[in-house]
């Protein structure tokens, strides 16, 4: 279930938000103003508005949202941006638009509306078919100086789904806008984000039995977009917007305010779910689960074979965005979304008898907010099969192929989940899973033959670090799998040659994925004279993860993962130990590291353990990250030096 996703594009289009469609054009800037205040970029939004107008029309509500847009190019490579799209779909209805680009024709303006406008399926990697339409713009004689210039009408067909409104862009925005004019019986709620410079200016006006809420930010930085952030809802000053209730007639209509209400909402779609027994469904959910005595058995059983046997598509179509899908047309199609695999797994542990599966609606980790916060479908994009097994929750997320029961899949760890609890709900937070659960052990066996190095290593990684790699390889076969699972492995330098390699536990998702390999490191080593020099760090997790300084966002790790690998080399005949680094480590808020050298019976270890302890490393983190990479780039430069023997 991608409603978030699918809410954001029908809402921000492929564009962010727009100036009021009756509003027209402010007075603008000359070309040379704009320039000069930002020298640095090629083009420049001058407006953006949306407007949202609420009001009952014929006994019934009405919901009308305008956006407008306008740009100006303000060097040349600006006018190879020609294109601009807004989406809409069958719950967000376009009623018109209007696109033209307008220049100076001899000091008067000119404008030359945009006659080619392409209209398609809006295309997206991870759904193989929804009902999201996008009108692609083609805009005309862009030259410097031209503006861009779209507006466009759509109607909303669902009051539960008003969006946010985004105060920011790629590039520069000069005004940006975000209105809503309710009639006098219309309640609406709103809440701003991420505002903590005070940007956005909020008033709220009467005019002709109409409330204006209108908020305005002004010189707008372009969003800087960086590697690892965690989301720009993260970051961006917003407001999100919703309709509490509305009266036609004296008679009050609830909409949303409180989790309550939206749990309301929710129980729409799926009150009447799975309520026909079908034969099929419960002879397979018996079959599964022949021979399992308990029930979390059972329910492992149920949830492998569905992750084995249903393969998720995401296949969206108005408010099939929202609905579940029968189990038993899973069952037949044999592919699903989110909520179909919810379905059939809630479905067949009712059939094999095991009691407190539900649904369970969710955010992944990319939306911001709680349930306290923002009570809106906003707050979620995901469905999930939820079991409770005594007071706790296992949760049963079927489109992570790799995770095995009893672990949530990594992108909701932290959230929080709506557990359909039958006669109500349950709001239930999922927990982070702890570095060592996530733990990927090596042993490294090493000797020296001349100056390079030979070895063999077996890895084995557990929970999230198996999901992980296991998702990154897929069904890669002969030489690009070779190439892959070389550089899961690769050791000190591009140098590093992999020989053979076995694997094992692929399917088995209760084992660790191990890999067992032989590798050769060749103009590793450094002779000089009579010492020979060997760094026994062929792995330095983090060395490369230092922030920037003028990084903005936060930076996300996956999930919190542990490492422990110990790397045993075979002292060559001839040569003695002359110096061995230092015993060293670090602990502190973000991460635990521990490094420990050991002689004995002619062989030369080290140990080196990590546990990352924060999955989100926020800006007031950044100094003491920074710190700690720099302390572990000190510790992989020490070096171990043999001396020849007399």
């Amino acid at each position: 279930m991608n409603w978030f996703t699918r809410l954001n594009k029908c809402l921000f289009g492929l564009i962010l938000p727009a100036t009021l469609w009756a509003q027209g054009n402010e007075p603008n800037a000359t070309l040379a103003e704009y320039k000069k205040s930002y020298p640095d970029f090629n083009e420049l939004i001058v407006n953006e508005t949306r407007s949202y107008n609420l009001s009952i029309v014929k006994n019934k509500l009405e919901i009308l949202q305008d956006n407008y847009q306008e740009s100006m190019i303000l060097a040349e490579p600006g006018i190879h941006h020609n294109e601009e799209s807004f989406s809409y779909s069958d719950l967000i209805k376009v009623r018109s638009y209007e696109a033209y680009t307008a220049i100076n024709a001899n000091g008067r303006e000119k404008k030359i509306k945009v006659t080619q406008a392409n209209e398609k399926k809006y295309r997206n990697d991870g759904v193989f078919y929804d009902d999201i339409m996008e009108k692609q713009l083609i805009f005309p004689n862009l030259e410097i100086g031209a503006r861009k210039i779209y507006r466009y009408q759509a109607e909303f067909t669902d009051p539960f789904l008003l969006h946010h409104f985004v105060f920011a862009n790629g590039i520069p925005v000069k005004k940006a806008v975000f209105e809503v004019v309710a009639d006098r019986d219309i309640e609406i709620g709103y809440k701003v984000f991420n505002d903590k410079q005070n940007l956005i200016s909020f008033e709220k006006s009467e005019k002709k039995g109409k409330t204006i809420y209108r908020w305005t930010a002004n010189n707008i930085s372009p969003v800087k977009f960086e590697a690892g952030n965690p989301g720009m809802l993260y970051q961006v000053p917003h407001v999100n917007v919703y309709i509490k209730q509305y009266k036609i007639e004296n008679n009050a209509h609830t909409v949303l305010d409180d989790t309550p209400k939206l749990y309301a909402y929710y129980q729409g779609f799926v009150k009447d779910l799975n309520k026909t027994a079908d034969p099929q469904l419960e002879a397979l959910a018996r079959e599964v689960t022949a021979g399992k005595t308990t029930d979390p058995d059972k329910v492992k059983a149920v949830f492998y074979w569905v992750k084995d046997n249903i393969k998720y598509i995401a296949f969206e179509n108005g408010y099939e965005g929202f609905i579940p899908r029968e189990a038993a047309k899973v069952l037949e199609r044999k592919f699903g979304d989110c909520k179909d695999m919810a379905s059939i797994i809630t479905a067949m542990c009712g059939y094999a008898g095991v009691k407190g599966v539900s649904l369970a609606w969710i955010g992944t980790r990319e939306i911001p907010y709680s349930y306290d916060e923002l009570a809106t479908p906003s707050v979620d994009n995901h469905m999930i099969a939820a079991y409770k097994n005594g007071d706790n929750y296992v949760f049963l997320d079927a489109t992570d192929k790799e995770t095995r029961f009893g672990l949530p899949s990594a992108f909701i760890q932290g959230k929080e989940a709506m557990v359909d609890t039958g006669n109500g709900y349950q709001i239930v937070r999922v927990p982070t899973v702890p570095a060592p659960a996530n733990s990927a052990e090596e042993k490294v066996t090493l000797k020296i033959e001349g100056e390079r190095l030979v070895g063999s290593g077996k890895s084995s990684y557990n929970g999230h670090s198996r999901s992980h790699y296991l998702l990154q390889l897929g069904d890669a076969t002969g030489k690009q799998r070779f190439e892959m699972v070389k550089s899961l492995v690769l050791k000190g330098s591009n140098k590093f040659q992999l020989g053979q390699y076995t694997e094992e536990n692929l399917t088995d998702r209760d084992l660790p994925y191990v890999i067992n390999y032989d590798f050769v490191l060749d103009n590793y080593l450094v002779k000089v004279d009579n010492e020979l020099y060997v760094n026994l760090f062929l792995d330095r997790y983090f060395e490369n993860s230092n922030l920037e300084p003028d990084r903005v966002s936060s930076f996300e790790f996956d999930f919190l993962n542990g490492q422990h690998t110990t790397y045993e080399m075979a002292l060559p005949a001839g040569y003695k130990v002359q110096h061995v680094p230092a015993d060293a480590g670090i602990d502190n808020a973000l991460l635990k590291a521990e490094m420990t050298y050991r002689q004995e019976n002619g062989k030369l270890s080290l140990d080196v353990s990590f546990q990352l302890k924060k999955m989100l490393i926020e800006p007031a983190d950044f100094a003491l990250w920074n710190d700690t990479i720099k302390k572990l780039k000190t510790i992989y430069n020490e070096t171990i030096i043999l001396t020849k023997k007399p």
